[in-house]
């Protein structure tokens, strides 16, 4: 019997439950305008965003409560659905859009909207008919951690036991751990060592609550993997570019000496287009692995296109999708729009580029939150082998004017909101599946949580560019100008396509090795301090798992990390929109020296554990 014949949601299809209703819409779409334009300043500033699902579930708990004591799980679900839209889509436009600026585009406020918001309408569109397997089939293979995490957090708000205070415990840890390191700057959040003697191996660690949560969640098998990938591109392959790098001289892309550069720089230039080649043979792979649960899922939705509305009737409440009819119709409509708009410079091939390889990463990204979580999803690698992809062909076919140039790059703009999205509604989806939730109703909640998001990234972007400059000291928007360099690196013929190659040799390595490739590629692409603090948090679980893995045990731990993750990400917009707004500085030194940020990292770990396996009673 297959997983999902077994699996019973906490609503039953059986149950009509209030769910998609106005009150939980309109405070869906407040909190989405209010985490995308805090997560476009965090982009724009750090090339990060924070998870919106879980602070989103736990902030529409407690409104939804205070205003309307008869609302329900499911209504606060759909909040959190709606809300995640607009962080997930201010990834998609600040790693692109600002990428057009620096080539010298200088896109309209209606331009941003319409790419943004197509794009973001294309990746939901594309990704609907892959539940059945990803989610539904898939259910105990892929761990969606943000999705699950989300999940727990509303199904604790519902419970009475001792047990459901974990998550409030969590997120008031997290909460302050994240105050004492980016409001107080009592400590820094990342921490590093460089150690000359192993020519600048570097030993770093963002020290967050969050990825301690995300590395719980997922288990240390593919924490370790990720580690693993990590580990290869700062203790080896760095040390190696420093020991045979060419003394004074120059190798492009970097325009500073191998002698003269960090730890940091090394891999901003060099090991990170390994890293995406890597990813992009991990995506192919993958993606030929589930081919077959692909074609199973096109047999079925074209099985229910052509048998008509009666069939569909008599499905049970948790499996009713948007027909493919409109799927269907709705993505025609958007492509032929993107073509035929006339201030968009996209021909005919680079629309067909943008339809094939946004199905492809809508697909991989899928997959990829489903194996790490939104946190570690290589959206910008995915994005940047897009790029390669378009711009090789394109230069192949002698097309190397700018108008191409910025022809790519809208693509991309387009493909990059595509792919975050598609991961966004992945995670929503799996939490719904686990609550018992109509998914007809978060797609549609999905789709009109797109709009206003659109909006109010195309004012964010053109205000914080007229006040700081994108692409200076203070708005460095890094994501968008590595696209930019690849972009004019791949059309003037000077990208190190050795240095792609290496990273699809290593990953057909892996391949062969039998090692799951998108963990590992993952860890390569990624800074070592994400791939460490999630190991942390493996390796917490790991020990959980070997003192006591009942079910009461799995279930506080999941609540605690889900907390953890629900607290660094509430305070981390707070602070956001308190740099913002001039209330305390972007960055500063902290005023403890760093070992105590990872004591205090390893301490937090340490009572996840302690609080995961101490004896309670429900």
């Amino acid at each position: 019997m297959s997983n999902h014949e077994t699996f019973q949601p906490h609503v039953p299809s059986s149950t009509v439950m209030k769910e998609f209703s106005l009150r939980a819409t309109i405070l869906g779409l407040i909190f989405g305008f209010f985490f995308a334009v805090a997560n476009a300043y965090l982009a724009l500033k750090i090339g990060t965003t924070v998870s919106a699902s879980i602070p989103a579930a736990i902030m529409s708990m407690g409104v939804l409560k205070l205003l309307f004591k008869n609302s329900t799980i499911l209504e606060n679900n759909i909040v959190q659905t709606i809300a995640t839209i607009g962080e997930g889509l201010a990834a998609g436009v600040i790693f692109t859009i600002p990428a057009l600026i620096l080539l010298g585009d200088s896109p309209s406020i209606g331009k941003i909207f319409i790419l943004s918001s197509l794009g973001g309408l294309l990746g939901i569109l594309f990704m609907i008919p892959m539940r059945r397997f990803l989610i539904v089939q898939e259910h105990k293979t892929l761990p969606f951690p943000e999705g699950t995490a989300c999940a727990a957090i509303l199904k604790s708000g519902e419970k009475n036991h001792k047990t459901a205070m974990m998550a409030l415990w969590g997120l008031l840890a997290a909460g302050a751990y994240k105050i004492c390191s980016n409001a107080i700057f009592l400590w820094q959040e990342t921490v590093s060592w460089s150690f000359k003697t192993f020519n600048k191996a570097e030993f770093s660690i963002d020290a967050t609550p969050a990825l301690l949560g995300v590395g719980y969640i997922i288990g240390p098998r593919i924490a370790g993997f990720m580690f693993a990938g990590g580990a290869l591109a700062w203790w080896v392959i760095i040390p190696l570019i420093v020991e045979f790098g060419l003394g004074t001289a120059t190798v492009y892309p970097s325009a500073v000496p191998i002698a003269q550069m960090s730890s940091e720089m090394i891999w901003d230039s060099y090991v990170r287009y390994i890293g995406a080649g890597c990813l992009g043979i991990g995506g192919i792979y993958s993606l030929v692995k589930i081919a077959p649960l692909l074609l199973k899922t096109i047999h079925v939705s074209v099985k229910e296109l052509f048998g008509g509305y009666a069939e569909r009737a008599n499905l049970p409440r948790t499996e009713k999708d948007i027909s493919l009819a409109w799927l269907l119709i709705g993505s025609i409509a958007i492509i032929l729009f993107l073509w035929g708009f006339p201030t968009l410079p996209m021909n005919f091939l680079t629309i067909l580029l943008l339809v094939i390889l946004s199905f492809f990463f809508v697909a991989v990204t899928s997959i990829t939150v489903g194996l790490v979580g939104s946190t570690s999803n290589p959206v910008s690698g995915m994005t940047i082998t897009t790029l390669l992809i378009t711009c090789i062909i394109f230069v192949l076919l002698g097309w190397t004017e700018r108008v191409y140039l910025i022809s790519a790059m809208t693509m991309g703009c387009v493909a990059c909101c595509a792919i975050t999205l598609a991961g966004t509604t992945a995670q929503d989806l799996k939490a719904g599946f686990l609550l018992g939730a109509t998914p007809r109703s978060q797609q549609l909640a999905e789709i009109l949580g797109v709009l206003i998001p659109s909006l109010a990234l195309g004012y964010t972007v053109y205000i914080l560019n007229q006040a700081y400059g994108i692409g200076s000291s203070v708005m460095p928007a890094p994501q968008a100008t590595l696209m930019s360099l690849i972009v004019k690196g791949v059309i003037g013929g000077n990208l190190p396509y050795a240095l792609v190659g290496s990273g699809v040799v290593l990953g057909i390595i892996m391949i062969v090795l039998g090692i799951p490739v998108l963990p590992f590629a993952l860890g390569l692409y990624l800074p070592l301090s994400l791939s460490l603090a999630t190991m942390v948090g493996g390796i917490v679980r790991a020990y959980v798992n070997h003192k006591g893995a009942d079910d009461l045990t799995q279930e506080k731990g999941i609540l605690l990390a889900s907390g953890f993750i629900g607290g660094d990400a509430c305070v981390g917009v707070l602070i956001a929109l308190a740099a913002l707004g001039g209330v305390i500085p972007v960055d500063k030194a902290g005023f403890l020296p760093n070992w105590v940020a990872l004591l205090a990292f390893i301490l937090l770990g340490a009572v996840l554990a302690i609080f995961t396996l101490r004896k309670s009673e429900r």
